[in-house]
């Protein structure tokens, strides 16, 4: 069975083409199900209207299919609520992207 770590590490080779930090230290993963040979996975995007939309969902799709061993099903679920906002960052992706990290 997949571990939520392993499904991360796969998660984090994906990116916001607009911003050079991956999906997760940008904080967009908001849930993780996992179940035997299904993952389902409900995120945000930094804006509504985002133009990359269907880009990063198909990206992250891919990469879960191709990168998680066992897996046979992945399904990617964007929500508005919470909205995102910079709280969210890491501080691995504050360092990256110069924000104060104090």
């Amino acid at each position: 069975m997949q571990t939520e770590e392993q499904v991360k590490e796969v998660l984090k080779q994906c990116f916001d083409p607009e911003i050079p930090v991956n999906i997760v230290d940008l904080g967009l993963i908001y849930g993780l199900e996992i179940k035997e040979d299904e993952v389902n996975v409900t995120m945000s995007l930094t804006a509504q209207g985002c133009p990359m939309h269907t880009q990063i969902t198909k990206d992250v799709h891919d990469k879960l299919m191709a990168g998680v061993p066992g897996i046979k099903k992945a399904s990617v679920n964007i929500v508005w609520e919470p909205a995102w906002t910079p709280e969210r960052l890491s501080k691995d992706a504050r360092l990256q992207l110069g924000i104060d990290v104090a």
